[in-house]
Formats: C-alpha cells, sequence, structure tokens
C-alpha cells in the first residue's frame, strides 16, 4: 500500500481534521484516510446528530490519546462530512496516531 498524502492542519493550539463518518456501523474504526485527506471513520452510533456527534468525540479522543474535553466538532454538526479541531495535540501527531489506528 502506498503512503497517501495527508492533508492535517495545525490549528492556532491544535490540529484541524476533516472527517466523513459512516454511521449504523458493525464497530467503531478508522476506515481510511481517503484522497483528499478527510478521515473516513466508521461509527456504530445511528444517524441521530446528537449522538453521532458524541460517539466521534468519544471515539477520537481514545484514538489520539486525549481528553474527550480536548476534541469538538467546530463545523458540519448536522452533516456527515465533519470538521473536528483536537486541542494540544500537532497534527503530525494525530496523524500518526490516525494511521496507526486504521483498521
Amino acid at each position: 500500500m502506498s503512503d497517501p498524502k495527508h492533508n492535517f492542519h495545525s490549528g492556532k493550539t491544535g490540529a484541524a481534521i476533516a472527517v466523513r463518518v459512516i454511521p449504523r456501523s458493525a464497530r467503531n474504526e478508522i476506515a481510511e484516510v481517503m484522497s483528499d485527506g478527510s478521515v473516513k471513520i466508521r461509527l456504530i452510533s445511528p444517524a441521530d446528530d446528537k449522538k453521532l456527534n458524541a460517539t466521534l468525540v468519544s471515539f477520537l479522543s481514545g484514538v489520539l490519546g486525549v481528553a474527550a474535553s480536548s476534541v469538538e466538532v467546530i463545523a458540519g454538526e448536522n452533516s456527515h462530512s465533519k470538521l473536528i479541531t483536537v486541542l494540544d495535540l500537532d497534527s503530525g501527531t494525530a496523524q500518526e496516531r490516525i494511521i496507526q489506528n486504521i483498521a
């Protein structure tokens, strides 16, 4: 498998990650980093936006090794395409941890 180009960005105080969420999956997992640099994440949560966002924040905080309070959906709250900010974690570290956890 070739190493695709990743487009994670350093924010003011952390990392910004574009994600595409697939609800009602068999398990919570990072499926892939897509060609546009966004991260495809499968979640067991139903498509209900509040439950889906809460599950996403909880899952990503575990994958990234940060407190859930450091992870926030800042765009796309009512969409399957979302922008996530992770405080106090640089984009390089976020990228490494996500790649290490691809299913």
